[in-house]
């Protein structure tokens, strides 16, 4: 056998082994991902099955050490009581009118913003945006004094405007960051296309931009939701009337001095979560690439 076929044999010989070896790698390496990736979604989702599960005990079983999921005897009279002999869905209805109004508004006023800071050139821009950010590393408990002093000058004070405002003062600047960084990946050439064919500046925005920075959007407008959505400290500065109660402060009134109504807090904290996961699920088709190509860059 000359050499050149040895070698060759050789060849033969080993690739099936280093084949095999690198496929048990790549099986082991895929293994572990998926592996810590359960471990995960178990820690992530354990703690709010629980709270289901107290949600459905009786009253007479809500101090029980069981670990059952479904607890013996589940019922939902909690939710009964819940629903129909608390304020529960004036404080939802409440949460929500003010989440979506400062939404939207956010929305308006960072989408226009954001898209100044990408597109113009004008004096103090590079100070503006640093001042933006600066805004974001002030805590927000040392906003609560300037702002409730802003809303009662203005005679917004237990209203849900005043609200509104407040929160819309602390989702903003980030929004603006975030789609500012958004539109600067869209090629400025389609605008100048648009412009060519006869459209106005702010055709051009509403018809071409805000479409491609869907997913810029969807992260700004469920980022402002949550915020409003779950805030405590302003709403109990800000609202002294029951009847316009958000849920983080109707919540209180399922305390009596020495106890908690535990399975209907439990029944509450399941329904509220509702509304956030819809609107996480709905917009999950956009997060990805929203966080992706949002990166800022100046």
């Amino acid at each position: 056998m000359t050499p050149i076929h040895s070698q060759e044999t050789t060849l033969l010989a080993t690739r099936p082994k280093t084949y095999s070896r690198t496929r048990r790698k790549a099986l082991l390496k895929s293994a572990s991902i998926h592996f810590v990736l359960i471990v995960a979604c178990i820690i992530a989702v354990y703690p709010f099955l629980r709270v289901v599960s107290i949600s459905l005990r009786p009253g007479v079983a809500l101090l029980s050490t069981s670990l059952s999921l479904i607890p013996p005897g589940a019922t939902f009279d909690n939710y009964r009581t819940l629903i129909l002999d608390k304020d529960f869905t004036i404080w939802l209805w409440n949460s929500l009118i003010v989440s979506v109004a400062t939404v939207f508004i956010g929305l308006l006023l960072a989408a226009t913003a954001a898209y100044a800071f990408s597109r113009w050139k004008f004096p103090g821009r590079r100070q503006g945006l640093v001042f933006l950010l600066l805004t974001q590393m002030v805590p927000p408990g040392m906003l609560l004094l300037p702002i409730y002093i802003m809303v009662v000058r203005l005679n917004l004070f237990n209203t849900y405007t005043g609200m509104i405002i407040a929160y819309s003062v602390g989702s903003v600047p980030f929004s603006i960051w975030l789609l500012k960084g958004y539109y600067d990946t869209i090629p400025k050439e389609l605008e100048e296309a648009a412009l060519v064919d006869g459209a106005d500046p702010l055709t051009t925005f509403y018809r071409i931009v805000l479409p491609l920075a869907a997913p810029a959007l969807a992260i700004a407008g469920l980022f402002s939701f949550m915020t409003a959505w779950n805030e405590y400290m302003m709403a109990r500065v800000m609202l002294q009337k029951a009847s316009m109660f958000t849920w983080p402060l109707g919540f209180q009134k399922l305390r009596d001095q020495f106890t908690t109504q535990w399975g209907v807090f439990s029944a509450a904290s399941v329904l509220v979560a509702i509304p956030a996961m819809l609107l996480f699920l709905y917009s999950s088709k956009w997060l990805i690439s929203g966080l992706t190509l949002g990166g800022l860059k100046e």
